[in-house]
Protein backbone atom coordinates (compact mmCIF):
# COMPACT_ATOMS: atom_id res chain seq x y z
CA UNK A 1 0.00 0.00 0.00
CA UNK A 2 1.25 3.65 -0.53
CA UNK A 3 0.10 6.65 1.51
CA UNK A 4 -1.85 9.38 0.09
CA UNK A 5 -3.00 12.84 1.06
CA UNK A 6 -6.65 13.41 -0.25
CA UNK A 7 -9.18 15.79 0.08
CA UNK A 8 -11.97 14.54 1.04
CA UNK A 9 -15.63 15.28 0.70
CA UNK A 10 -18.62 13.86 2.19
CA UNK A 11 -20.80 17.22 2.74
CA UNK A 12 -18.37 19.35 4.37
CA UNK A 13 -14.47 18.89 2.68
CA UNK A 14 -11.45 18.29 4.62
CA UNK A 15 -7.98 16.98 3.97
CA UNK A 16 -7.22 13.29 5.38
CA UNK A 17 -4.67 11.03 4.82
CA UNK A 18 -5.45 7.63 2.37
CA UNK A 19 -4.24 4.15 1.64
CA UNK A 20 -3.84 3.31 -1.97
CA UNK A 21 -2.96 0.15 -3.85
CA UNK A 22 0.57 0.04 -4.86
CA UNK A 23 1.45 -0.12 -8.78
CA UNK A 24 4.65 -0.81 -10.37
CA UNK A 25 6.39 -2.31 -13.42
CA UNK A 26 7.75 -5.74 -13.30
CA UNK A 27 10.07 -6.53 -16.00
CA UNK A 28 10.58 -10.69 -16.71
CA UNK A 29 13.48 -12.16 -17.88
CA UNK A 30 14.24 -16.10 -18.36
CA UNK A 31 17.38 -17.76 -19.50
CA UNK A 32 18.15 -21.02 -20.09
CA UNK A 33 21.19 -23.48 -19.50
CA UNK A 34 24.45 -21.20 -20.44
CA UNK A 35 21.85 -18.35 -21.60
CA UNK A 36 21.99 -14.95 -20.40
CA UNK A 37 18.34 -14.33 -19.38
CA UNK A 38 16.45 -12.05 -21.81
CA UNK A 39 13.83 -9.21 -21.27
CA UNK A 40 10.55 -11.09 -22.25
CA UNK A 41 7.69 -9.22 -20.40
CA UNK A 42 6.96 -6.14 -18.40
CA UNK A 43 3.43 -6.06 -16.33
CA UNK A 44 2.33 -3.34 -14.36
CA UNK A 45 1.65 -4.95 -11.16
CA UNK A 46 0.98 -4.89 -7.14
CA UNK A 47 4.45 -5.81 -5.55
CA UNK A 48 4.03 -9.36 -3.68
CA UNK A 49 4.46 -12.70 -4.79
CA UNK A 50 6.60 -11.37 -7.70
CA UNK A 51 8.23 -15.15 -8.13
CA UNK A 52 4.62 -17.00 -7.98
CA UNK A 53 3.63 -13.77 -10.95
CA UNK A 54 6.84 -14.11 -13.02
CA UNK A 55 6.37 -18.52 -13.40
CA UNK A 56 2.84 -17.72 -13.71
CA UNK A 57 2.62 -15.21 -16.47
CA UNK A 58 5.60 -17.54 -18.30
CA UNK A 59 3.34 -20.92 -18.54
CA UNK A 60 0.02 -18.59 -18.79
CA UNK A 61 1.49 -16.87 -22.28
CA UNK A 62 3.26 -20.40 -23.31
CA UNK A 63 6.97 -19.39 -22.91
CA UNK A 64 7.56 -22.33 -20.90
CA UNK A 65 5.60 -25.64 -21.57
CA UNK A 66 6.34 -27.55 -18.63
CA UNK A 67 6.27 -26.52 -15.05
CA UNK A 68 9.21 -28.77 -14.27
CA UNK A 69 11.15 -26.56 -16.81
CA UNK A 70 11.01 -23.87 -13.88
CA UNK A 71 14.64 -24.28 -12.08
CA UNK A 72 14.55 -21.31 -9.83
CA UNK A 73 13.06 -17.98 -9.39
CA UNK A 74 15.36 -14.95 -8.25
CA UNK A 75 15.27 -11.31 -7.81
CA UNK A 76 17.83 -9.09 -10.58
CA UNK A 77 20.95 -8.14 -9.05
CA UNK A 78 20.48 -4.42 -10.26
CA UNK A 79 22.94 -1.22 -9.45
CA UNK A 80 19.44 0.22 -9.03
CA UNK A 81 18.93 -0.56 -5.36
CA UNK A 82 15.36 1.30 -5.75
CA UNK A 83 14.58 -1.31 -8.66
CA UNK A 84 16.13 -4.49 -7.68
CA UNK A 85 12.52 -5.77 -6.77
CA UNK A 86 10.80 -4.63 -9.93
CA UNK A 87 13.12 -7.06 -11.96
CA UNK A 88 12.43 -11.15 -11.57
CA UNK A 89 14.88 -13.43 -14.01
CA UNK A 90 13.72 -17.75 -14.14
CA UNK A 91 15.91 -19.60 -14.56
CA UNK A 92 14.93 -22.69 -16.81
CA UNK A 93 16.10 -26.10 -17.86
CA UNK A 94 16.10 -25.81 -21.36
CA UNK A 95 16.60 -23.18 -23.62
CA UNK A 96 14.59 -20.55 -24.56
CA UNK A 97 12.55 -21.57 -27.77
CA UNK A 98 13.16 -19.80 -30.94
CA UNK A 99 9.48 -18.47 -30.66
CA UNK A 100 10.20 -17.42 -27.18
CA UNK A 101 13.01 -15.26 -27.57
CA UNK A 102 11.50 -13.13 -30.68
CA UNK A 103 8.36 -12.27 -28.69
CA UNK A 104 8.13 -9.51 -25.80
CA UNK A 105 4.81 -8.36 -24.31
CA UNK A 106 3.84 -5.26 -22.57
CA UNK A 107 0.85 -5.81 -19.59
CA UNK A 108 -1.02 -3.15 -17.86
CA UNK A 109 -3.31 -3.73 -15.13
CA UNK A 110 -6.15 -3.39 -16.40
CA UNK A 111 -6.00 -5.35 -19.56
CA UNK A 112 -3.61 -7.78 -20.44
CA UNK A 113 -1.52 -8.35 -22.80
CA UNK A 114 -2.27 -5.87 -25.51
CA UNK A 115 -1.14 -5.09 -29.28
CA UNK A 116 -1.34 -9.03 -30.23
CA UNK A 117 -2.89 -9.09 -34.23
CA UNK A 118 -5.08 -12.06 -33.47
CA UNK A 119 -6.52 -13.98 -31.49
CA UNK A 120 -4.43 -16.87 -33.19
CA UNK A 121 -1.00 -14.40 -31.72
CA UNK A 122 -3.04 -14.75 -28.60
CA UNK A 123 -4.46 -17.88 -27.77
CA UNK A 124 -1.81 -20.14 -26.23
CA UNK A 125 -2.36 -23.62 -27.43
CA UNK A 126 -3.27 -26.81 -24.65
CA UNK A 127 -5.63 -28.64 -24.31
CA UNK A 128 -9.33 -29.19 -23.22
CA UNK A 129 -9.43 -29.58 -19.46
CA UNK A 130 -10.79 -32.79 -17.63
CA UNK A 131 -14.14 -33.43 -16.36
CA UNK A 132 -13.67 -31.49 -13.40
CA UNK A 133 -15.72 -31.81 -10.59
CA UNK A 134 -19.84 -30.78 -10.02
CA UNK A 135 -20.46 -27.79 -7.79
CA UNK A 136 -23.41 -27.05 -5.91
CA UNK A 137 -25.59 -23.93 -6.18
CA UNK A 138 -24.96 -23.10 -3.18
CA UNK A 139 -21.37 -23.59 -2.84
CA UNK A 140 -21.04 -21.28 -6.13
CA UNK A 141 -23.10 -18.78 -3.95
CA UNK A 142 -21.02 -18.54 -1.24
CA UNK A 143 -17.95 -17.84 -2.76
CA UNK A 144 -18.03 -14.17 -3.15
CA UNK A 145 -18.85 -13.52 0.47
CA UNK A 146 -15.56 -16.41 0.82
CA UNK A 147 -13.31 -14.39 -1.47
CA UNK A 148 -14.62 -10.82 -0.29
CA UNK A 149 -13.42 -11.79 3.48
CA UNK A 150 -10.21 -12.44 2.21
CA UNK A 151 -9.58 -10.06 0.46
CA UNK A 152 -7.31 -7.58 2.92
CA UNK A 153 -5.67 -4.96 0.98
CA UNK A 154 -9.09 -4.43 -0.89
CA UNK A 155 -10.14 -3.53 2.54
CA UNK A 156 -7.49 -1.29 3.19
CA UNK A 157 -7.43 0.26 -0.42
CA UNK A 158 -10.78 -0.80 -2.19
CA UNK A 159 -8.68 -0.66 -5.40
CA UNK A 160 -7.12 -4.28 -5.94
CA UNK A 161 -8.85 -7.11 -7.52
CA UNK A 162 -8.51 -10.87 -6.54
CA UNK A 163 -8.72 -14.35 -7.63
CA UNK A 164 -9.61 -17.26 -4.99
CA UNK A 165 -8.66 -20.77 -5.47
CA UNK A 166 -11.53 -22.93 -4.26
CA UNK A 167 -12.28 -26.86 -3.47
CA UNK A 168 -15.36 -28.64 -5.33
CA UNK A 169 -17.06 -27.50 -1.68
CA UNK A 170 -16.13 -23.93 -1.79
CA UNK A 171 -13.04 -24.11 0.48
CA UNK A 172 -10.64 -20.66 -0.14
CA UNK A 173 -7.51 -22.72 -0.60
CA UNK A 174 -4.99 -19.69 -2.04
CA UNK A 175 -5.88 -16.04 -2.73
CA UNK A 176 -4.21 -13.59 -4.82
CA UNK A 177 -4.73 -9.77 -4.87
CA UNK A 178 -3.40 -7.56 -7.29
CA UNK A 179 -4.47 -4.19 -9.64
CA UNK A 180 -4.81 -6.52 -12.79
CA UNK A 181 -6.90 -9.03 -12.99
CA UNK A 182 -4.65 -11.30 -14.97
CA UNK A 183 -1.96 -10.44 -12.45
CA UNK A 184 -3.91 -11.53 -9.35
CA UNK A 185 -4.14 -15.33 -11.72
CA UNK A 186 -0.75 -15.90 -13.17
CA UNK A 187 0.12 -15.49 -9.44
CA UNK A 188 -2.29 -18.04 -8.54
CA UNK A 189 -1.39 -20.72 -11.27
CA UNK A 190 2.59 -19.68 -10.45
CA UNK A 191 1.99 -20.72 -6.69
CA UNK A 192 0.79 -24.00 -7.97
CA UNK A 193 3.23 -24.35 -10.10
CA UNK A 194 5.91 -23.61 -7.99
CA UNK A 195 4.59 -25.80 -5.29
CA UNK A 196 4.01 -28.86 -8.01
CA UNK A 197 0.23 -28.55 -7.78
CA UNK A 198 -0.94 -28.38 -11.40
CA UNK A 199 -2.80 -29.09 -13.27
CA UNK A 200 -5.60 -27.37 -10.78
CA UNK A 201 -7.95 -30.28 -11.68
CA UNK A 202 -11.33 -30.68 -9.52
CA UNK A 203 -10.57 -26.86 -9.11
CA UNK A 204 -13.12 -23.72 -9.08
CA UNK A 205 -11.61 -20.11 -9.71
CA UNK A 206 -13.68 -16.84 -8.85
CA UNK A 207 -12.23 -13.73 -10.09
CA UNK A 208 -13.38 -10.47 -8.91
CA UNK A 209 -14.18 -8.27 -12.05
CA UNK A 210 -15.11 -9.28 -15.37
CA UNK A 211 -14.41 -12.67 -17.17
CA UNK A 212 -11.93 -11.81 -20.19
CA UNK A 213 -10.21 -14.36 -23.12
CA UNK A 214 -7.11 -13.96 -21.14
CA UNK A 215 -8.62 -15.52 -17.95
CA UNK A 216 -10.29 -18.45 -19.98
CA UNK A 217 -6.97 -18.64 -21.41
CA UNK A 218 -4.84 -19.10 -17.92
CA UNK A 219 -7.26 -20.99 -16.38
CA UNK A 220 -7.01 -23.13 -19.40
CA UNK A 221 -3.42 -23.80 -19.12
CA UNK A 222 -3.70 -24.54 -15.06
CA UNK A 223 -6.16 -26.90 -16.26
CA UNK A 224 -8.85 -24.78 -14.06
CA UNK A 225 -12.59 -26.27 -14.96
CA UNK A 226 -14.43 -23.91 -13.27
CA UNK A 227 -13.98 -20.43 -13.39
CA UNK A 228 -16.27 -17.58 -11.80
CA UNK A 229 -16.96 -14.40 -12.34
CA UNK A 230 -19.01 -11.56 -10.20
CA UNK A 231 -19.54 -9.66 -13.12
CA UNK A 232 -19.67 -10.41 -16.94
CA UNK A 233 -17.89 -12.28 -19.50
CA UNK A 234 -16.67 -11.14 -22.73
CA UNK A 235 -17.72 -12.82 -25.86
CA UNK A 236 -14.30 -14.33 -26.60
CA UNK A 237 -14.23 -15.52 -23.21
CA UNK A 238 -17.11 -17.85 -23.75
CA UNK A 239 -15.68 -18.90 -26.75
CA UNK A 240 -12.90 -19.66 -25.07
CA UNK A 241 -14.61 -22.00 -22.32
CA UNK A 242 -16.43 -23.46 -25.16
CA UNK A 243 -13.15 -24.45 -27.00
CA UNK A 244 -11.33 -25.82 -23.89
CA UNK A 245 -14.04 -27.43 -21.91
CA UNK A 246 -14.50 -24.62 -19.30
CA UNK A 247 -17.16 -24.14 -17.49
CA UNK A 248 -17.98 -20.03 -17.23
CA UNK A 249 -19.66 -18.68 -14.88
CA UNK A 250 -20.99 -15.00 -14.55
CA UNK A 251 -22.54 -12.15 -13.01
CA UNK A 252 -22.37 -14.42 -9.73
CA UNK A 253 -23.63 -12.53 -6.70
CA UNK A 254 -26.47 -12.02 -4.62
CA UNK A 255 -28.73 -14.81 -5.01
CA UNK A 256 -27.94 -15.84 -8.60
CA UNK A 257 -25.87 -16.03 -11.44
CA UNK A 258 -25.69 -17.21 -15.28
CA UNK A 259 -24.15 -20.27 -16.60
CA UNK A 260 -22.72 -19.43 -20.55
CA UNK A 261 -20.79 -22.55 -20.53
CA UNK A 262 -20.51 -26.35 -19.33
CA UNK A 263 -23.51 -26.55 -17.34
CA UNK A 264 -23.30 -30.15 -16.54
CA UNK A 265 -20.59 -29.61 -13.92
CA UNK A 266 -23.33 -27.32 -12.17
CA UNK A 267 -25.74 -28.94 -9.97
CA UNK A 268 -28.40 -26.23 -10.40
CA UNK A 269 -31.02 -27.85 -7.61
CA UNK A 270 -31.71 -25.83 -4.43
CA UNK A 271 -28.60 -27.72 -2.48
Amino acid sequence: MTAARVVRVRGAARERSDRLATEEPMEIRAGGPGEEPRPLAVTMRTPGHDFELAAGFLLTEGVVADPADIRAVAYCDLPDEEQRYNAVTVRLARPLGPDAAGRSFFTTSSCGICGRASLDAVEVRCRPVGPGPVVSRATLLALPDALRAGQRLFEATGGLHAAGLFDAEGRLLALREDVGRHNALDKLVGRAALAGELPLAGRVVLVSGRLSFELIQKAAVAGIPVVAAVSAPSSLAVEAAERFGITAVGFLRGDGFNVYSGAERIALGTG
